[in-house]
């Protein structure tokens, strides 16, 4: 059966999806940034509270993937703290300035990260030649690529999913990026083995007091009355999806 892992920013998020019956949690901080490493705090509760697999990003901020010598160093801190918690994976990803993978980084990585099930992430789409890509990452023994074919959407780039999947036998080739409910059947029956989902909704703050004319956002139109949160509900209707699509026996 299909796999189904849902990104989650935060405690709460981690465990709705959960219950709801993801497979796996990518587990993130600061959604408007594509997601960037989870705190000391919020690491060491997700760990005490969701039992199936979680895998951590490890982002040290928004934008490039061309990392600096000291962005690279709190990148591998990172690393060794997660491993050190029990975490069985992790998520990250790293290009050079000519958009290749930062294979010599890649390999100090996978280093630190022994024992873990290592997701190049969507660093992929961005890269010069995923073919080239997907050989240096399988020699790297990554596990999984998150990508969305090099598109906007996964939906776009499903033809280069079917390709890279056919090409590969390792890492899994798992869909990200505008995975939604409406069309997951289209990635099962491309033959896609593993669903990345942020399954979110919108909610709105409890907090009735409202402050006028004070923002706390570097964005002044942005509403900081509002929060992500994983939809349990779309997560179940997902893996419903996931389940009804397995051939009888």
């Amino acid at each position: 059966m299909p796999l189904l892992e849902i990104c989650c920013y935060g405690i709460d998020c981690a465990v709705t999806a959960q219950q709801a019956g993801a497979d796996r949690i990518e587990l993130c901080a600061a959604p408007k940034e594509g997601g960037l490493t989870p705190s000391a705090g919020v690491l060491r509760q997700v760990k005490q509270r969701v039992s199936i697999p979680v895998h951590p990003i490890i982002r040290p901020r928004g934008g490039d993937f061309c990392y600096t010598d000291a962005e690279f160093e709190t990148m591998l801190e990172d690393i060794a703290f997660v491993r050190e918690l029990g975490y069985p994976g992790l998520v990250i990803g790293m290009l050079d300035g000519e958009g290749h993978i930062d294979v010599p980084r890649m390999k100090r990585v996978m280093e630190q990260a022994q024992g873990m099930a290592v997701t190049f992430h969507r660093a992929f789409d961005m890269c010069h030649n995923p073919h080239q890509a997907l050989e240096q990452l399988t020699e790297l023994g990554v596990a999984r690529i998150l990508t969305s074919g090099q598109q906007q959407n996964a939906e776009l780039g499903l033809s280069l999913l079917r390709e890279l999947k056919q090409l590969s036998r390792a890492p899994i080739i798992m869909a990200g990026a505008g995975v939604r409910l409406s069309n997951l059947k289209k990635f099962v029956e491309g033959g896609i083995d593993e669903m990345h989902s942020s399954a979110g909704q919108t909610v709105a703050s409890p907090m009735r007091y409202r402050k006028a004319g004070v923002s706390m956002s570097a964005d002044a139109e942005a509403d900081e009355f509002n929060r992500y949160c994983v939809d349990g509900d779309v997560v179940a209707a997902m893996k419903a999806v996931l389940v009804a699509s397995e051939p009888a026996t």
